[in-house]
């Protein structure tokens, strides 16, 4: 996960804390958990932690590990996963400059750049899509701040969650906010 991630806590429709990892994991191994709903702030998805044995313990399990040496670049973040291509694609990306990792590296890069405002309006739109369906799913308006969300209208938005409590608007509002930059 990243260092710099937060992640929000709420017991019921009250939240408890926003906060990085670390603390997250203090505050939901000190104390009863029944009720508690803990989001991924940078996407909005609810997230459940294994939080048996010691705090250390815990700790050890769900923190990102300390940068290791040795071959490789883990001081960049590379991180190797599994991508499923043809045979046409390999072939294509084996002939660019630098091989497949950096070809596929350089399109994403120009992908990013080309429309970095989209990018982070529809992360945005995603991860408050995520919490207003986890924690506002039942409460009124949600449709309407939905409907409001994915048009970009930040008055539509706040008027469809201004009956609700006041913790879980002000976290909606936030997780939108680059969704509705402008509006």
């Amino acid at each position: 996960m990243d260092a710099d991630a937060t992640f929000t806590t709420f017991d019921g429709h009250s939240r408890r804390l926003t906060a990085p990892l670390a603390d997250t994991l203090t505050l939901l191994h000190a104390g009863p958990r029944a009720g508690l709903l803990t989001f991924d702030d940078r996407t909005g998805r609810g997230v459940d932690f294994d939080l048996s044995g010691t705090l250390d313990e815990v700790l050890a399990r769900h923190l990102p590990p300390e940068p290791r040496s040795g071959p490789g670049r883990p001081k960049l973040g590379v991180v190797s996963r599994e991508v499923s291509l043809l045979p046409r694609h390999w072939e294509w990306l084996e002939r660019q400059r630098g091989g497949a990792s950096a070809a596929l590296r350089r399109l994403i890069d120009e992908a990013r750049r080309a429309d970095p405002d989209g990018e982070r309006r529809a992360q945005a739109q995603a991860a408050a899509d995520r919490f207003l369906g986890a924690v506002g799913g039942d409460l009124p308006g949600f449709e309407a701040a939905t409907r409001a969300l994915y048009a970009g209208q930040r008055a539509a938005f706040e008027d469809a969650l201004a009956a609700w409590p006041p913790d879980v608007r002000t976290h909606a509002l936030y997780l939108a906010a680059p969704a509705l930059e402008g509006q």
